[in-house]
């Protein structure tokens, strides 16, 4: 799509501090950062979300989680990290295009609150 953000990162038109790009897949921090290390993974290829996602797409996000942790390492997080896709408006997405983050370092509150 030309007017997403993220192709446009994927195509170079918007500079970032890249993490790692091969033929399928982009990474790159994230320039609003919640955590000391905060990073997206995202398809080259555009799917606006998850929810657009169907059984073509199965390699291709295989491979996606199956890098996530090597990239993780890579970016110091040996002792875990948080990997978190919003899904469309209702879920929180703001880019629709599909994006892992993946967020690690320092505290990282719990997702669900225990009284």
């Amino acid at each position: 799509m030309s007017d997403c953000i993220f192709c446009k990162i994927v195509r170079g038109e918007i500079p970032c501090r890249k993490v790692y790009e091969d033929d399928d897949l982009f990474a790159f921090h994230d320039a609003h950062p919640i955590a000391p290390v905060h990073f997206m993974l995202i398809p080259k290829r555009h799917i606006a979300s998850l929810m657009e996602a169907d059984g073509s797409h199965a390699a291709l996000l295989g491979k996606m989680l199956l890098l996530v942790p090597r990239l993780a390492k890579e970016q110091g997080l040996d002792n875990g990290f948080r990997t978190v896709i919003n899904t469309g408006k209702g879920g929180g997405q703001e880019v629709f295009h599909l994006h892992i983050h993946i967020i690690g370092g320092g505290h990282i509150p719990p997702m669900v609150r225990r009284d």
